[in-house]
């Protein structure tokens, strides 16, 4: 059995990044790859990517002021 599965899993639609906002300030997001995240820079929050599904609540984002 191969890893393309989970190749598959770590890609999120193009299309999805392009319209999400972040929900605290309504600001782009940028989307970290490597950590499976979408950064708020203005919110200073991290928003996880589970199974190629971004989640958008602020109650499952991880504070960057904690780095």
């Amino acid at each position: 059995m191969s890893d393309t599965n989970q190749d598959a899993r770590a890609e999120v639609d193009p299309k999805l990044l392009e319209i999400l906002v972040c929900p605290v300030t309504k600001t782009t997001l940028r989307y970290d790859r490597n950590r499976q995240e979408l950064i708020s820079d203005k919110a200073r929050l991290a928003f996880p990517i589970r199974d190629g599904i971004p989640i958008m609540l602020t109650d499952e984002a991880r504070s960057l002021d904690d780095e």
